[in-house]
């Protein structure tokens, strides 16, 4: 039977143990293998692989011992419980196989679990369990999680006190991370709030999202587009000693001016712009940025990322100039004079 995209992900947290089996596909390995993990946990349980309940084999093993598969179905443990036996990687190489292990299949035996890759219409092994009267069939396409799905990865990471604007902030990280490293986020999220009552923020979310470690560079970039040329050169000192290289300075101040120029550029005007642009930019980094854009224009902010572009070249030039960290902080200096105009 097919398992529709609005069901799975109920299914998944809350599977039926009487099913014969679930197959899972998809083109985004990662996905699928999330799905798996979790089907196979709600399964057997925490302690299910520990008790000898999960029995993996690798597609490749099977095609070399096709009675595996049999023998993982049949095979009573010493632990009581349900039992999955698992396939991975399946093509339809092993769809004989596969539905031999299905048509001997009995109540009590093991759950068959089997992940594969995209899967035409007309394959084989997608057929048989489509068409099977107690087997799932579930595609996973790579579309971002919905909302439903956010909050349960929130309720599963222990995360259930969220304030609007950080759901927002969520939402648009989870579609532009992978699914793996959304997870690893909210775990690290879970950490940051351990023990704090407070309601998930922006801030937090700020705080725990993929590059927020990058606060020195951030604050020389915000100075510089706030016009504030007195602080740069302690703050480029402070560069200096962390070993921050001129190259990727210029690059990381490129990158924040062209980010500027994104939303000051867009039709619907700075406020729309910086909710578009990507990588998306969260909380009050999202806010200052926007009051940056604002200040500038599009037209200043383009004479900028002329400048950023002159001395990129500079920098990557044989010819003689003055020391390359000191070429990018006269930039800096020259975009903070521009600001303040």
């Amino acid at each position: 039977m097919k398992l529709s995209g609005r069901d799975a992900p109920g299914y998944f947290a809350r599977p039926e143990p009487q099913r014969t089996g679930l197959l899972i596909y998809g083109s985004d390995g990662m996905r699928v293998a999330l799905r798996r993990q979790e089907v196979i946990a709600a399964l057997v349980g925490p302690q299910g692989e520990e008790e000898m309940r999960l029995t993996r084999i690798p597609a490749a093993d099977l095609r070399k011992d096709p009675a595996m598969l049999l023998d993982a179905i049949k095979a009573q443990g010493f632990f009581p419980g349900p039992r999955v036996a698992f396939v991975e990687d399946a093509t339809d190489a092993l769809a004989q196989i596969v539905t031999d292990a299905l048509i001997d299949w009995r109540e009590g035996d093991a759950q068959v679990v089997v992940t594969a890759g995209q899967l035409k219409a007309s394959s084989k092994l997608r057929k048989l369990f489509e068409n099977h009267p107690n087997a799932y069939a579930v595609a996973i396409y790579d579309d971002p999680p919905s909302r439903a799905e956010i909050e349960a990865i929130l309720a599963k990471s222990g995360l259930r006190d969220i304030g609007g604007d950080a759901m927002r902030d969520l939402t648009t990280l989870a579609r532009e991370l992978d699914p793996g490293d959304f997870r690893q986020t909210m775990e690290k999220l879970a950490l940051y709030k351990l023990d704090d009552g407070a309601p998930v923020s922006s801030e937090d979310i700020a705080a725990c999202a993929p590059g927020s470690t990058e606060a020195d560079l951030d604050d020389v970039l915000h100075i510089v587009a706030e016009a504030r040329s007195g602080e740069i050169g302690p703050v480029m000192k402070r560069l200096r000693a962390q070993g921050v290289q001129p190259v990727s300075l210029c690059i990381s101040a490129t990158r924040h001016f062209r980010t500027l120029y994104a939303a000051a550029s867009d039709p619907g005007g700075a406020a729309q712009g910086i909710g578009r642009v990507r990588p998306p930019v969260f909380g009050p980094r999202r806010d200052r940025m926007l009051r940056q854009a604002q200040q500038w224009g599009a037209d200043r902010l383009e004479q900028a990322l002329t400048l950023l572009t002159d001395t990129d070249l500079q920098l990557r030039s044989a010819g003689q100039h003055a020391p390359d960290m000191a070429l990018v902080e006269r930039t800096l200096i020259r975009l903070a004079m521009l600001a303040a105009r």
